[in-house]
């Protein structure tokens, strides 16, 4: 068996990262939640856990099962998504390949350790803050937008979460939508839609959320999941171009590229790789 890269977490730059990797003829296959909690739902393969299949950038990803069950749709090309909170698939991976690589990417983007350590597989990379190389990962890849995004690191820790969404334009922290209070949502609009000021994006337990300006509606949670006060809901995209709401954004392709970076720089793993 070649080799597989379990990629836990399926938001959208897990999605990306995976995106790159598939392209590059990597076999991916990812580990999800029950009821994940993704914004830019059409650009990440987690939409497989309520959609049973779905589709980035031309490629597909289907809910499986089991690891027999998600191989077999690597076979067919496809990318496998398994709901399984406690990567307990590395286990079982592990049994079925003891002599081929596996390679596990963190890209939930939980901002805090892990629980894993080197040696969980043959080669462990982090995404983003919370990881330490050489304490719980092999190597870190640089989330942070600036001049070190998608830099691997071989020692030391990622830049640490600002907590201040990324400027798209002149809008900031008005572009993320934020539940008013704990409750149901229930979406008023889908993605892709042009939204104006003032217009109800959704309602949480019978409040209503207004968008704070005029713009294209990027992401927004799946709708009737259960969400506190303060959490991220949605995405307002102040460019006003649909097309951006189903494409990887350049933020993703950069991690997947320090990724893609962080195995090939492996000498040891190369002959393993497209066997």
């Amino acid at each position: 068996m070649s080799t597989v890269v379990l990629m836990r977490g399926a938001g959208d730059l897990a999605s990306g990262v995976a995106v790159r990797l598939h392209r590059s003829g990597f076999k991916v296959i990812l580990l999800e939640l029950p009821e994940p909690l993704v914004v830019r739902r059409k650009v990440s393969f987690a939409e497989a856990v309520f959609e049973k299949q779905v589709e980035v950038e031309g490629i597909t990803a289907r809910l499986a099962e089991n690891l027999d069950q998600a191989l077999g749709e690597l076979d067919k090309g496809r990318l496998p998504v398994i709901i399984d909170l406690e990567a307990k698939t590395l286990s079982e991976l592990r049994l079925r390949q003891a002599d081929a690589p596996i390679i596990l990417v963190d890209g939930r983007m939980t901002k805090k350790p892990p629980g894993h350590r080197p040696g969980a597989a043959t080669m462990v990379i982090g995404l983003g803050p919370g990881f330490t190389a050489g304490l719980d990962c092999d190597a870190v890849i640089e989330t942070n937008r600036g001049h070190h995004m998608g830099r691997v690191l071989w020692q030391g820790s990622a830049e640490q979460d600002t907590g201040i969404p990324e400027n798209v334009l002149v809008r900031g922290a008005e572009r993320v939508i934020r539940a008013p209070v704990d409750g149901v949502l229930f979406a008023r609009v889908e993605i892709g839609d042009q939204i104006e000021a003032g217009q109800v994006i959704a309602e949480v337990s019978g409040l209503p959320v207004y968008a704070p300006f005029r713009g294209v509606m990027r992401g927004l949670l799946h709708p009737a999941m259960q969400v506190k006060e303060g959490m991220k809901i949605g995405d307002l995209d102040p460019r006003n171009d649909p097309r951006y709401c189903y494409l990887v954004s350049e933020k993703a392709l950069a991690v997947g590229g320090g990724v893609l970076e962080a195995i090939l720089s492996r000498v040891e793993l190369r002959n393993h790789l497209w066997d």
